[in-house]
């Protein structure tokens, strides 16, 4: 027999845990499992808590992001990728440039280490990360830098963005410092550098004519971004690309992306990409037309990306006589409910604009001008200018005389002949009683001069009264002419219509956005055409000669506004972007002083004034700034990018996303 110190309560053996159920009640069984149960949860929470407070998430490395776009990459080079949505969003993962944008659109450095601006303005001096290579393992230098922008400025490459390097010098000060030489200071060069830079060893030897066909020689997709190619996957008859792999390029700086693998998948419509994300082949997409949007299945996570980007109808003074009067154009933005747009064809994504200054995404001043929806103040306009509506339909038209020359100009008197002398008996014969004799000679003689005298008699109260006279003096003069041309020769009257044709692209969301404005304006009266046309007409033959009254049309500003390409009046003709052919000097004056003017609050102020002076001309009709909305898996984190300057900047955070995590104790 075992003995125990006196006190001292023994663990239960096996043997005697098995005699419980024998020797104890229901009771005691109940508060036995409860006892049990508690103990074995409380281990259970503390092993968690344990868990919790010594270890964290962390993001870990893999996974493939299978991204949709519509359209086919063509020119997969920094150089002409502006002119395609595809090439943009895949050259903003495989090309890098000395600065970049940041989650809220700021400017920030890239593969710039630091800068310096000299000079007020007029010299920026770029100084290179170290150990910055190419995806082919070539070292990254300054004379990279030096040829991309050498190139672009070469107008035998024929680089839509040869204008944004317009007037400035690029000159290698050593092989990782860089200077760039501006005739006069621009406060925006900084988003200018975020040009792409493509690699000299590459390029050097390729000629201007082979050098957009990137696409069709996949070794010279080299670049220095977060991204490299990984190979391609072609259509049947290899005429357009199917699929597109990158993976994460293992040099790039600060440090190689989380995300494996992006891979591009491209589609013809947005019916095609709808149809892939249903059936779970698509991760992440980005929509910009809302008409669908219902179609979209609910385990997708998505952000909202506001960009410098507003859509209005600049109206053509050149081209429509009605558009030349300012009352006029006043009269089509009050008559413009924004927010209907906003509501029924954007789907509430996107904001309502009065200005062409954005000040709800610049954070500037709202303009004091007034064009919020006022139909009846439109009304009252086009009754002033005596627009009326018409008792046939139900548009307005205005009455007026045709101003063609007078057949009697010249002072006649006895004696005087001529062609003016035979009308004037022509006239004369048509009165019997004044003129009997009816004589149609061209010679202004006794009876003829009788016969004015008669005239003027007898219209007395317009003739002869205003000069103080009581009897005719057979003279041909000022009001004795009025007169003749009034009672012989009267002005047709003819009616002008208000009516304005409204141009825009053959897309379907602008196509609605066209048939309600049409509704809106014709409900006052104005009676609207719609003329549709595709993307190359619409460029070639409409707004290069600028052959429109009104186009419906958007426009993208920087992150850094600059004005002078929309609004000045040295930009009114292609390549210049002034599609309502806008003139005002102190307008002018002011946009120049701005796009010089380093200090942002005073640049600030320039262009709220002349938000104000180009409000008062209103030379367009503003109308909304569109929103983009970016779906992606549940799972993805890191993507942080809340504002934008083009929609391929959705992936300016790429090298933070992360599709995978892992745990790890402190």
């Amino acid at each position: 027999m075992t003995k125990y110190k006196k006190g001292f309560i023994p663990f239960p053996s096996w043997f005697q845990w098995k005699q419980f159920s024998k020797v104890s009640n229901k009771r005691e069984k109940i508060i036995l499992g409860l006892l049990i149960f508690v103990a074995i949860t409380s281990s259970v929470f503390l092993i968690f808590q344990y868990q919790q407070n010594n270890t964290i998430v962390r993001p870990a490395a893999g996974g493939t992001l299978r991204e949709g776009i519509i359209g086919q990459a063509h020119f997969l080079n920094p150089i002409y990728s502006s002119l395609n949505d595809p090439d943009r969003d895949i050259v903003e993962l495989i090309f890098s440039g000395l600065m970049k944008y940041g989650a809220n659109g700021e400017i920030i450095p890239d593969l710039a280490q630091s800068y310096e601006i000299k000079e007020s303005g007029k010299i920026y001096e770029f100084t290179l990360k170290d150990n910055l290579y190419w995806h082919d393992h070539v070292a990254l230098t300054s004379d990279d830098i030096v040829f991309t922008i050498e190139t672009i400025q070469n107008p035998d490459y024929k680089s839509p963005l040869q204008a944004s390097w317009f007037n400035v010098k690029v000159e290698k000060i050593s092989s990782q410092k860089v200077r760039f030489i501006l005739t006069v200071p621009y406060p925006n060069f900084l988003e200018t550098m975020t040009t792409k830079i493509i690699p000299l060893h590459i390029w050097k030897d390729i000629s201007a004519r082979s050098f957009p066909l990137a696409i069709s020689s996949t070794q010279l997709l080299i670049g220095s971004g977060p991204f490299q190619f990984k190979d391609i996957q072609l259509s049947n008859n290899r005429q357009t690309i199917n699929l597109l792999n990158l993976e994460a390029n293992p040099r790039y700086l600060p440090s190689k992306p989380l995300i494996s693998q992006i891979s591009f998948h491209f589609f013809d419509t947005k019916s095609d990409l709808i149809e892939a994300v249903q059936r779970g082949e698509i991760d992440s997409f980005l929509v910009s037309d809302f008409q669908n949007i219902d179609k979209i299945p609910q385990n997708f996570s998505s952000k909202t990306m506001e960009m410098p980007r507003y859509f209005a109808v600049f109206l053509n003074p050149n081209r429509s006589n009605l558009l030349a009067q300012t009352e006029i154009r006043k009269a089509l933005s009050y008559a413009t409910n924004r927010e209907e747009i906003v509501e029924n064809i954007l789907k509430g994504y996107g904001q309502v604009i009065y200005s062409p200054i954005l000040p709800n995404f610049y954070n500037f001043t709202e303009p004091k001008e007034d064009y919020s929806y006022q139909p009846e103040k439109a009304e009252e306009i086009f009754d002033r200018l005596g627009f009326e509506l018409s008792d046939q339909n139900q548009f307005r038209e205005k009455t007026i005389i045709s101003t063609s020359d007078p057949v009697f100009k010249s002072n006649l008197q006895q004696g005087s002949q001529g062609k003016e002398v035979r009308e004037l008996q022509k006239c004369l014969a048509q009165f019997p009683l004044l003129y009997p004799g009816g004589k149609e000679t061209g010679h202004f003689g006794p009876e003829t001069k009788k016969g004015v005298i008669n005239f003027q008699e007898k219209y007395s109260a317009d003739i002869l009264e205003p000069w103080g006279f009581s009897r005719g003096t057979g003279m041909v003069g000022k009001t004795t002419r009025e007169k003749l041309n009034e009672i012989c020769f009267p002005q047709p009257e003819k009616t002008q219509p208000l009516k304005i044709t409204l141009t825009t692209i053959d897309q379907p969301e602008l196509i609605e956005v066209a048939r309600l404005l049409k509704k809106q304006w014709e409900e006052i009266g104005v009676k609207t055409e719609i003329d549709a046309e595709p993307t190359s007409v619409l460029e070639t033959e409409i707004i290069n000669p600028r052959n429109y009254e009104a186009l419906l049309f958007g426009e993208i500003l920087g992150m850094m506004p600059d004005l002078i390409p929309f609004w000045h009046s040295s930009k009114q003709r292609q390549p210049g972007l002034n599609l309502a052919l806008y003139q005002n000097e102190k307008a002018d004056q002011l946009l120049e002083k701005a796009h010089q003017t380093l200090e942002s609050e005073q640049r600030q102020k320039e262009y709220e004034e002349f938000q104000e002076i180009l409000l008062g001309d209103a030379p367009a009709v503003f109308l909304y700034r569109p929103s983009s909305l970016y779906f992606f898996p549940s799972n993805l984190e890191g993507n942080k990018v809340t504002k934008v300057a083009d929609p391929s900047k959705r992936f300016a955070t790429i090298d933070q996303w992360y599709l995978r995590t892992k745990t790890i104790w402190q």
